[in-house]
Order: structure tokens, then C-alpha cells, then sequence
């Protein structure tokens, strides 16, 4: 291999760490080996590979959660000069269809609980590049495809020892499919060279501060954009592996935690929450957790600050698919870790500072810079080496960030600058803060509203599980935000005079939602997020099992038109 690849991350963590673990939470139970053990299994899968007939260029999908053979897959497809291509298995059946098609699978490894997923999503012409699928296990169930066989089949037989063909820095490594949260998901594409770097950037302090003694557990799923690089970062450092297997709940988590000495994990802050209404109710030692990174929406602050009480840190990152995918951290620059705690804990919520070897800059529509003053908005462009340029489905009308769980749209790229649709400002210090997405912005009276920041503040409120806040069409306004609550079972009434009345404090009035909905849950993604797509779906129609509450006032909001300060 030649340049900046993959393969050398898991050599030296052979070399230097052969008796670290990786250790796993299964269907079948928990599974442990060693580095030592990890690379030979790696070995034995590219072989496998090879035998298949998999070669240079050709794409290797899988359908998995996170465990120990679909990381076995993260090193030894790549390995063999071939594509990783991790789908989502929660994605409609139309949508897996399409982008087996789209990607000219070649190869598919799947789960048993997953098999019935990609039956629903079986087509001849659609599958036809499919040779064969692989189920992770000792058997493999009734598929519809000419060729099914279990792991453990595909790989006896085969040495541990591997010769790896010349891979260069620039060959794909990866292929990753946004959840397609606001239009037809799109593929982009990870060469070696831009994991290789988004690994090395996310391993520094001013990164996800991975190290050799870490115990590195990544929630977030492995089929969404390598699980935000931590697989490929554990690696590079040498630092042990726990995966946390299908569908773990918050007491598999703090399970998993206290017995494998966990030091850092990752999720959206829903995984969060649960856990915190989990430790409510039961005892858990958590002294080993150093610190738990949060992407993919802004943690509460009523969550940083629980998770401070118990002495572990919320590190709050940005990213997006297009970014392999961090963006950007929010770490305490030097001169605030002597700041009170509530100065630290506003830079802590913002999406943080941009990483070493990427560019940004925020630009109004006119294109021109606007300044770092904690007010001026505008589109968030980043570029450097592990940025995206392009799709392999071709250009995309969406646009979405943080966390990844869309793509941008047909202009995405613009003078090497990738542009992100989010709408953010930047403070003196440069910290960035995500104001909302540009699909997500409230567009009411020729004004923006923040769904972001609404959402943040009604779940401050202790009654408040969860919030999210969508633009309902108004005849006069353009679009007036409603509220979407799970709440715990608290007096509606009181608790959104209550909620209403804290927006006031600190939005203007014409901020606050024209009504609030309680609902049992509100939609989520594959990886956690609110789906408000769904929301909007349904916005004009009566939700079933809904209790609507009108805040207080008349709803009658004079705009401040000429910018001079007024309510």
C-alpha cells in the first residue's frame, strides 16, 4: 500500500497492542479477542474475499449492527482495494432496493435479524450485480438470492496469513448513503486518503482526544458513516473496542460500561437521555466514563448538566456525511476553562471549534462573509482533505447537516467550498452555533425562526422528554411554528403556560409556537434524530392520540420591519 491508506493503522495497533481487546455484545452472547486475534480474522476475511472473487473497485455492502464481525469487514474489504458500503437497515425497503442498485453491490453481508429486511427489499434487477450474501452466523436463513451462506462457511478454510494488493491513497475506501431524511438518500464516497486523515484529525485533543488506555464504546451505528470514524480511530490509537450489538437499551449501555471500563462512547443525545432516565431509577457506577461525545442534534443543556453532576463530560461535535463525518468539536479554549460555569457551558452547547486541517467560512446570499459576532448568520462551507465533492448517485436537491443525516444540494460544491445548508453564526472566540438547517428554518413574516433553539429550551423544562418544533403553513405569517412534546405526564396546561412564558424570557413572542402537541413518542431516524419530515407529513392533519394545547396570548405579533429593537 502505498500513501496515506487504512491498512497501517491496524498494523501498528498488531504490533504495539496484540493483547488489547475488541470485544463485543452478540445475539449469541459476548464475544472477546485480542488485537493479535482481530488481525488474523481480518486476514481470513479479505481471503475470503479474494475467493469470492472480490476485487479492486468492486463494492462489499452490509446490513449490520455493531459488532465484532462487521468490524472485521471495516479493515479487510478496504484492504482487498474494494469499497465498504454500510447501509442503513432502517431505511424503507424501496430505498435499500435503490441503493443496492445505485452502488453495484457485488457482495452483502447480513445479520439474521436483518434478513427478513433485505427479503422486503429483494428485487432480481435491482440485486443483480449481487453474487452472493453473507449471513453473520453459523447458518444462514431462506433468502431470495441464488447464493446465500453463512460467515463462519465463507471464512473456513482460509490462512490468516494475507497479502494485501497495492492500495494508493486515492482509491475509494468507503461508501456511505444519508439516511435521506428530506429526499432520496445519496452516496458519497470515502477514499483511503480522506479516512486516513479524518482519522488522524479526530485522534488529537482538538479532536475526540483518543488514546491508548481509552475503552472505546460507539453507539452510534456502524452503518452511519463508519460510526463518526471511531472504529478506524480506536484502531490508530490502540485503544480497546467494546460494540454494544442490535438495539441495546440503556441498561445493556450502563452494562456495558461498568463491566468493560468504558472511558469514551458516542450517540445522539436521545441514546442520552434514555440513559439518564435509566440511572434515575438504578444504581450504576460509571468512574470509569471520562466523557461521551454527542452529535447529530444539540445536547440539552439540563443533559450537560446531568452528566456533569455525575462527573463525566459531554463533548458536543458537528458533521455531516459529506465530512467522513467530524466537523467540528466544542472543547473549552484556554482562556475560558477558569470561566464560570455557565460562560463554559454556552460554548459547550454551540457545535464548537472547527478542526485542525479543515477551512470554514459563513457567507450571507449574497455569498459575502459575515462577521464573527455570536449574531450575523448565514450558510456554513467547509473544504478540506476529508470533505466530499461530489455523489455517486449524482448531485442531490436536499440539503442538511449536522450529524449527517442528509446531503446538500445540486451546487454542493462552489470554488472547493462544500456547501453545508447550515445556517450558523460564529462568536468572537469562533466557536460556531448552529442556528437550524436550512430545510428546518421557520420562515414566519419574512423572519427566521430557530426550531433548534426552540427545541433546546422547551426541553429544559424537567417535565419535557423530548421536543421538536416544525413550520406549519399560516395565510398570513408564511409559516408559524408548532410544538411537538413527549411529556411526563404533568399538567399540560400549567406546563406550557410555564414553557411559553420561558420562551418570552428569552425569544421574542412572536417565537413561540402557536400550539403544542403532546404525543406518546415523536419520530425518530435510524440513528436517533427527530424524523420531522414525518412531522410535517402529518402537520395539517389531527394526530391520532394527541393532546393540543394553545399558549398563552392572542397570537397577534407586531414585527419589528425596520430592525430598530422593537417587539
Amino acid at each position: 500500500m502505498t500513501g496515506q491508506t487504512l491498512r497501517p493503522f491496524l498494523t501498528r495497533a498488531t504490533q504495539l497492542y496484540p493483547d488489547r481487546e475488541v470485544v463485543a455484545r452478540t445475539a449469541d452472547g459476548m464475544t472477546r479477542y485480542t488485537y493479535a486475534e482481530y488481525a488474523d480474522r481480518v486476514g481470513r476475511l479479505a481471503n475470503a474475499l479474494r475467493a469470492a472473487g472480490v476485487e479492486r473497485g468492486d463494492r462489499v455492502a452490509t446490513l449490520c449492527w455493531n459488532h465484532d464481525r462487521h468490524f472485521e469487514a471495516y479493515f479487510a474489504v478496504p484492504d482487498l482495494g474494494a469499497q465498504l458500503h454500510t447501509i442503513n437497515p432502517l431505511l424503507p425497503a424501496d430505498d435499500v432496493r435503490r441503493i443496492v442498485d445505485g452502488a453495484d453491490d457485488r457482495l452483502v453481508f447480513v445479520d439474521p435479524s436483518l434478513a427478513d429486511t433485505l427479503a422486503a427489499a429483494y428485487d432480481p434487477d435491482a440485486f443483480e450485480s449481487v453474487e452472493q450474501v453473507v449471513v453473520i452466523g453459523s447458518s444462514a436463513p431462506d433468502l431470495p438470492v441464488d447464493s446465500v451462506t453463512s460467515f463462519e462457511t465463507f471464512v473456513a478454510g482460509h490462512d490468516a496469513d494475507y497479502d494485501p494488493p497495492t492500495v494508493n491513497e486515492d482509491d475509494p475506501a468507503g461508501l456511505c448513503y444519508s439516511s435521506g431524511t428530506t429526499g432520496d438518500p445519496k452516496g458519497v464516497e470515502y477514499t483511503h486518503r480522506m479516512l486516513w486523515s479524518h482519522t488522524m484529525a479526530i485522534t488529537t485533543p482538538m479532536g475526540l482526544d483518543i488514546a491508548d488506555a481509552d475503552v472505546v464504546m460507539p453507539v452510534v451505528p456502524m452503518f452511519h458513516i463508519n460510526a463518526w470514524g471511531l472504529p478506524y480511530a480506536a484502531t490508530a490509537a490502540g485503544a480497546k473496542h467494546v460494540y454494544p450489538g442490535p438495539s441495546p437499551d440503556p441498561a445493556d449501555l450502563v452494562e456495558l460500561i461498568e463491566r468493560e471500563g468504558v472511558t469514551l462512547t458516542a450517540g445522539v443525545p436521545t441514546v442520552w437521555l434514555g440513559v439518564l432516565d435509566y440511572l434515575d431509577d438504578h444504581d450504576a457506577d460509571l468512574s470509569t466514563l471520562s466523557r461521551i461525545v454527542i452529535g447529530g442534534a444539540a445536547p440539552p443543556e439540563r443533559l450537560i448538566r446531568a452528566f456533569d453532576d455525575r462527573g463525566v463530560e459531554v463533548v458536543h461535535g458537528w458533521g455531516m456525511t459529506e465530512t467522513a463525518p467530524v466537523g467540528a468539536v466544542s472543547h473549552l479554549k484556554p482562556d475560558l476553562r477558569d470561566a464560570d460555569y455557565e460562560t463554559q457551558l454556552a460554548k459547550r452547547t454551540k457545535q464548537g471549534l472547527i478542526l485542525p486541517g479543515l477551512e470554514f467560512e459563513v457567507v450571507d446570499d449574497a455569498g459575502e462573509r459575515v462577521p464573527h459576532d455570536g449574531e450575523s448568520m448565514g450558510e456554513l462551507r467547509v473544504r478540506g482533505p476529508w470533505v466530499a465533492d461530489g455523489y455517486v448517485d449524482g448531485p442531490s436537491e436536499t440539503r442538511r447537516g449536522d450529524g449527517a443525516e442528509g446531503s446538500v444540494g445540486d451546487d454542493a460544491v462552489e470554488d472547493s467550498w462544500l456547501r453545508t445548508g447550515d445556517v450558523v453564526t460564529v462568536d468572537s472566540d469562533g466557536y460556531i452555533e448552529l442556528v437550524d438547517r436550512a430545510a428546518d428554518v421557520i420562515r414566519s413574516g419574512g423572519e427566521w425562526i430557530s426550531s433548534q433553539a426552540l427545541e433546546n429550551a422547551i426541553m429544559s423544562h424537567e417535565a419535557v422528554r423530548e421536543a421538536a418544533v416544525v413550520g406549519v403553513p399560516h395565510e398570513r405569517w408564511g409559516e408559524r411554528p408548532v410544538a411537538y412534546l413527549v411529556d411526563d405526564d404533568a399538567d399540560r396546561d400549567a406546563l406550557v403556560e410555564t414553557v411559553s412564558a420561558r420562551l418570552r424570557e428569552d425569544y421574542p413572542d412572536w417565537w413561540v409556537p402557536d400550539r403544542f402537541e403532546f404525543v406518546e413518542a415523536i419520530p425518530k431516524t435510524a440513528t436517533g434524530k427527530f424524523a420531522k419530515t414525518d412531522l410535517r407529513d402529518r402537520r395539517d392533519d389531527p394526530i391520532d392520540g394527541a393532546v393540543a394545547v394553545e399558549p398563552p396570548g392572542d397570537g397577534d405579533w407586531d414585527w419589528d420591519w425596520d430592525g430598530d429593537g422593537g417587539d
